[in-house]
Formats: structure tokens, sequence, C-alpha cells
């Protein structure tokens, strides 16, 4: 058989085609399974939280990061310092694993189960893990000496539980907690949810409830005005004074996403978005260091 003038003969021709063919095939399915992984890629993580910090991680489920962002804020509005947080915490991990449980050991409800017939409070208030951490707050500032005590004897001040020893080995988790959720070290919350998890959008709701926690002094900011209409934009967010209180109120924003359906939390030249939870916090250079935008 004669070869072409270029040295190709119809068979290698063929041998090319085919070769051409399978590539191509191999490409396109290459490109489909990239393109499917990344659609399946947000259902793949689950939901969850994740605390990182410079002496430990922990994994918590949802409601566990929500309730913790919350004992940050009633620690803000009381003015209250960290050692204060970190004995709530170990005292809450102990009691409830950081849970707002419906009940417990005999009339005891609630993330620190406490107890209605021992004065602390109607059972729909103990519910309410605002409430409940605020009356531990109370009970623990009456304990004198408390920042100087070991925690489990001040922890068991306020809790006259059967064993107060217990508490103490939550001290490293509770310690890890309070540098995350008050502040101290920026981004080192994360939380992630699956699309199919997304909840109708309620910002306002939101915001209200974040104040509640915190306090009065976080004042919401409007977001820009876009038309000349006489109505004023909604709040967007709330205006800090220092970047603790502001990674403070990220990180209950974070926590709290899914229950209202935000979509966005960005502050301090790093941005958080619930399509990407999973990914944590991204750099963003317009993030502003004055407010925390929650959208």
């Amino acid at each position: 058989m004669a070869a072409r003038a270029n040295g190709e003969t119809p068979k290698g021709r063929r041998r090319w085609r085919w070769t051409a063919v399978g590539t191509g095939v191999a490409l396109a399915l290459g490109a489909g399974g990239y393109a499917l992984f990344l659609h399946a890629r947000p259902y793949l993580h689950g939901s969850g939280c994740e605390v990182r910090t410079a002496i430990g991680k922990m994994p918590l489920e949802l409601d566990q990061a929500a309730n913790a962002a919350i004992i940050a804020g009633v620690a803000f509005r009381k003015q209250l310092p960290e050692r204060a947080a970190v004995i709530a915490y170990a005292t809450a991990i102990q009691e409830s694993h950081l849970r707002n449980l419906a009940g417990g050991d005999r009339d005891s409800v609630g993330m620190f189960q406490q107890r209605p017939s021992q004065g602390w409070g109607t059972p729909a208030k103990l519910r309410d893990p605002v409430v409940s951490t605020s009356k531990f707050f109370d009970g623990l500032v009456k304990v004198k000496d408390y920042l100087d005590r070991d925690l489990h004897d001040a922890a068991q001040e306020v809790q006259r539980s059967a064993d107060g020893r217990a508490y103490a080995r939550h001290e490293p988790d509770g310690k890890t907690l309070a540098r995350a959720f008050t502040g101290r070290e920026p981004a080192a919350v994360r939380c992630w949810y699956p699309p199919d998890k997304k909840t109708a959008p309620r910002q306002a709701e939101a915001l209200r409830e974040m104040r509640r926690a915190f306090g009065g002094r976080l004042q919401p900011t409007a977001a820009e005005k876009k038309s000349a209409g006489p109505t004023p934009p909604p709040p967007d967010g709330v205006r800090v004074s220092n970047a603790r209180t502001g990674w403070a109120v990220a990180s209950w924003a974070v926590t709290h996403a899914q229950s209202y359906g935000l979509t966005e939390v960005r502050f301090a030249g790093k941005r958080w978005h619930a399509d990407s939870g999973h990914d944590g916090w991204t750099t963003d250079t317009s993030a502003p260091t004055d407010r925390v935008i929650i959208r």
C-alpha cells in the first residue's frame, strides 16, 4: 500500500481519529463529572459548624454553635470578662452539651438545666437560651471572687449540682469556645448547611434577636440607599466599636444563618457566604471594620 505524501496511512489516520474521539469523550465526561461534583458539593458536607482557634478546634452542631454564640452575646451585654464565658461554656457542656433541652433530671430544663422548683424561673422562660444564660451569669457574679476560683468551684456555687467536680473536665473546651465566640480570635467560627435546608430570609427578626442577646449598644446600620424615594433602606447589619465585638457579632450571625435565612456576613476584610459555608471565611477587601454586614 502506498504511503501518503505526509507519511500517514489510512490505518494510522483512523487510529488518530479514534484517539481524538476518545480524548474528546474523556474530556466531556470529565467536564460533566466536575460540573456534577460542583452541583453536589454543597450537599456532601451536611450541616454543622467548626470552631478553630490557636489552642484547639471543636466540631459543633448548628444548634450547639448558636447557643454558644448566645452565651458570648449575653456576656457582652453584661460586660463580663472572658473568664465568665469560659465558666458558662464548661457548665453548659456538662449540663446539656450546649443544647436547649426541653426537660432533664426532675424538673430541670434548658441549656443550664435550671430547676423552676429551685427558684430559677418558669419552664417557658428557662427554655429561652438568652434568659437562661442571663440567669446563670446573674448567679455567677454573686459568687465571691469567682474569677479567681477554680472553674468547677465557681460553677458549683451557681448550679448546686450533685457533683460539681464534673465541670472541671470541660474547661479546655470552654476556653476554646470563649476565644472564638467572644471574638478574641478573628474568623474562628464557620458553619454550613445544604441548599435544601435554606429557610426564608428573616433578616430584621435576626437583628432583633441578636440585639436581645448583645443588648442595645449594638446599633443597626442602614443599607446604602439605591433610590430617591422617601422610604429609608432597611438595616443590613450593626455598627461595632472594635474588632472583638465585631467578630462576636459575626459568629452569632453565621451560627444563626440557617434559622433566619441569612446568606452573607462581611466584616474586617472577610466574608462568609451560605453557598460556600464549609469553606469558611474568605478574603473580601471591601468588608468594613466599623460594622458587620448581615444579609
